[in-house]
């Protein structure tokens, strides 16, 4: 099972629960940029089937988990390799209603997804990079 730039993923491919591996943040402002690895404080876990998509983050330290929490979903939208999210569930309300588009690959066990982020009313603006693993 293999899907690359170029190449056709289909959804029954996709379809999964996935841990992930690495999560790094691209924040690019004034030209700047700062990378943020998120798997060194957060357990973050990736739902996908034929439709949906859905996500679950804490932190891995602190006085409960709540801490750190964050969640959403929605549809996604699969033509080969570009992966659209369309975000219409999101603890953080400023996220919802919002797609984003990620380059995706697929090989074995492994889901990479690379993409920008970006809601002007909010002032985010970043590339996301996030490495999943399969769970078993």
């Amino acid at each position: 099972m293999c899907c690359a730039k170029g190449k056709r993923c289909s959804t029954d491919e996709l379809a999964d629960r996935w841990d992930v591996a690495t999560y790094h943040r691209y924040l690019i402002e004034k030209g700047d940029t700062t990378v943020t690895d998120y798997t060194k404080v957060n357990s973050f876990i990736k739902i996908i089937n034929e439709t949906h998509f859905s996500f679950l983050k804490h932190e891995l330290k602190g006085k409960d988990s709540t801490g750190g929490f964050s969640a959403g979903g929605g549809r996604y939208s699969l033509k080969d390799s570009l992966y659209t999210e369309h975000l219409e569930y999101c603890s953080d309300r400023k996220w919802e209603g919002n797609d984003f588009a990620f380059t995706i690959t697929l090989k074995n066990d492994t889901l990479t997804q690379k993409g920008s982020k970006k809601i002007e009313s909010a002032g985010v603006n970043r590339v996301n990079v996030e490495t999943y693993k399969r769970l078993q």
